[in-house]
């Protein structure tokens, strides 16, 4: 296998050939650069990742541990055991931030993904930006009392919120579960809250991190997370990357129009996805059939209880799903579309119309090879994920917003 890069990862002309003292300096970094990226890997999957040799992949590790860089913990790999690598753990931490509809989480971590502590509140819907931001400041305060750690730690905040973020303005958009949220300078109102600099993103796009960075899927390259909540969004990474689109806003597979429903839209047109999908439209369908239902953790225990109507709107709404999953397949043949959001602890009994359905519309081959699966993290995973966005930014906190690939 070629270990000669074409293209130093910065931007810098191709190596020379000969010059095996930059070389390896060049190999050294994209190691470190992967292990900051994904976390704990084995040797094996630093070699799948970087395109380098298993051989050379061992040397570095070598020269990284006998620098004390990196540390060799056991760990479980396909099955099997293995050593996995990770680097060495200092002082800083990284903390992300999940504001949701219903509630705040935050996730403080080290740089070897270590997850130090966290926080969960629940709030009230219709929260106002500036109450949120009272609670996320007092929490924040909490949090760094746990990890031990003080204001000059802290590297940078990752925030998602739930709905569509102009990255040109670093504002919400219409359209977004949080409307009150919408149009305000929400990044200078979160660094003066937290007196940190702060990444905002969508919460769908920091699923698809979390899963990357500290889930099932680190060595996966290309994978979408699909989050079915109030809203229904997909976060995607291709080539270990987010894709954001061009103004930041991508995924928004809510408002795929799929043509099983004359149901009027929050966006203003008819039969989205998410007028039959999503955990909303699933409440307001369940107390019209006489339950008692006001949040998506009535849905899961309805279902679990062996409730009917709950069931089958889970199978209707997982076909839909499964068919919004196909068009992705198709498009873009992912290794592994994962689904999150409030619904995914049910399993196969939301996992099984989901895949019966993207099975029944997506082509022969990309049907056998692209996987589907319920998030490793669970709630966790959308705060894992600004947490990884952070870690995968500069060193230079100043440069965070340089993240958007």
């Amino acid at each position: 296998m070629n270990d000669i890069p074409q293209q130093h990862p910065h931007g810098a002309e191709a190596i020379a050939p000969g010059s095996q003292a930059a070389l390896r300096a060049w190999n050294r970094e994209r190691i470190t650069e992967i292990l900051e990226e994904h976390g704990t890997l084995t040797q094996a999957q630093l070699a799948r990742i970087s395109g380098l040799s298993p051989a050379t992949v061992s040397n570095i590790v070598k020269s990284l541990e006998s620098d004390g860089a990196v540390n060799r913990t056991p760990v479980t790999s396909s099955g099997r055991r293995a050593l996995g690598i990770s680097l060495t753990s200092d002082r800083s931490i990284a903390v992300g931030v999940d504001i949701g509809r219903r509630h705040i989480r935050l996730i403080a971590a080290t740089r070897g993904r270590e997850v130090l502590a966290e926080r969960f509140v629940p709030l009230p819907v219709g929260h106002t930006a500036e109450k949120t931001l009272v609670v996320v400041g007092a929490e924040y305060t909490e949090l760094l009392a746990e990890t031990g750690r003080g204001q000059s730690d802290v590297i940078g905040i990752g925030v998602g919120i739930p709905g569509p973020i102009d990255q040109r303005s670093k504002h919400v958009v219409d359209g977004a579960i949080l409307p009150e949220w919408v149009g305000i300078q929400a990044v200078p109102r979160l660094e003066a809250t937290f007196g940190r600099p702060v990444i905002l993103e969508n919460d769908a796009n920091l699923g698809a991190l979390g899963e990357v960075s500290f889930g099932d899927h680190t060595a996966k390259r290309s994978l979408v997370y699909v989050k079915v909540a109030t809203g229904i969004g997909a976060g995607i990474v291709i080539d270990g990357a987010l894709l954001p689109g061009s103004i930041g806003i991508s995924g928004e597979i809510g408002h795929m129009g799929l043509h099983t429903s004359d149901a009027i839209c929050r966006c203003g047109n008819r039969g989205c996805l998410e007028t039959v999908a999503s955990t909303q439209t699933l409440l307001k369908q369940l107390r019209e059939s006489g339950r008692t239902a006001t949040k998506s953790e009535d849905i899961v225990e309805l279902a679990q209880a062996g409730d009917l109507a709950a069931q089958r709107l889970l199978e209707d709404a997982g076909g839909a799903v499964g068919r919004a999953c196909a068009h992705i397949a198709n498009l873009l043949g992912p290794e592994v579309i994962v689904i999150g959001g409030p619904l995914a602890v049910l399993g196969e009994s939301f996992l099984g119309p989901i895949r019966a359905s993207m099975r029944r519309h997506s082509v022969p081959l990309i049907r056998e090879t692209v996987g589907l699966e319920a998030t490793s993290r669970g709630d966790q995973t959308e705060a894992l994920g600004a947490v990884a966005l952070v870690l995968r930014a500069p060193h230079n906190v100043q440069d965070l917003t340089a993240i958007r690939h």
